[in-house]
């Protein structure tokens, strides 16, 4: 659990950090800078976090690392496009026009108003990418891709239990099981989170 947990973790917060910047700068800018990012956001959604594993796996060897920046590039473009679609609302608000018109940098303004005002979408999809982190994860060591032996990983297990399948059906439950808990668990949290930000979803809950 804490190896699955952990690589999911840092490598959403991976993504979720480089994707930010990208988003804000982007919504921030506008223009060429914002369809120079979107379409490096594009290029980097075209490749899924399997593909890119077997890539970094080729140069750096499979591995934790490896399994870390692989899922963590393939979350940018979407913390990008989350982040970028939520700044430009804000940008679009008064307050925020009147703090560009009285001289603030536009860095200062995101820091002061951009990033404050986004940070319950930006936590809501962070729960969100760590479950599918998780998945990610187990799949790239289901395939040998992800942490080496001894280091347990609930991917690791589900691959080699497969021998034991018809014997002891039980080693491929137990990671399974508990994949399927934690990401389902996950993903009602980000839910939960999404209904206790959002004021529409408040009023008719």
């Amino acid at each position: 659990a804490w190896t699955s947990l952990g690589i999911a973790s840092i490598a959403t917060l991976i993504g979720g950090g480089i994707g930010t910047v990208f988003g804000v700068v982007a919504a921030a800018k506008g223009g060429w800078v914002e369809r120079l990012v979107m379409t490096f956001n594009g290029v980097l959604f075209a490749f899924p976090p399997i593909l890119s594993a077997i890539l970094l796996g080729a140069l750096l060897g499979p591995g934790a690392v490896t399994s870390m920046v692989a899922i963590g590039v393939f979350m940018i473009p979407v913390f990008a496009r989350v982040t970028r679609a939520a700044a430009i609302q804000i940008w679009a608000r008064d307050y925020v026009k009147a703090a560009r018109m009285a001289g603030k940098h536009d860095a200062l303004i995101t820091l002061e108003h951009v990033l404050p005002n986004i940070s319950a979408q930006l936590i809501v999809q962070l729960a969100i990418q760590t479950g599918l982190g998780i998945l990610s994860e187990a799949g790239l060591s289901f395939l040998g891709m992800g942490v080496s032996p001894p280091t347990p990983s609930w991917g690791r297990m589900l691959s080699e239990s497969q021998t034991y399948l018809s014997s002891a059906p039980h080693l491929v439950l137990a990671p399974g099981l508990a994949i399927a808990i934690t990401v389902l668990g996950l993903n009602l949290l980000g839910d939960g989170l999404r209904d206790l930000t959002d004021p529409r979803r408040r009023q008719t809950t």
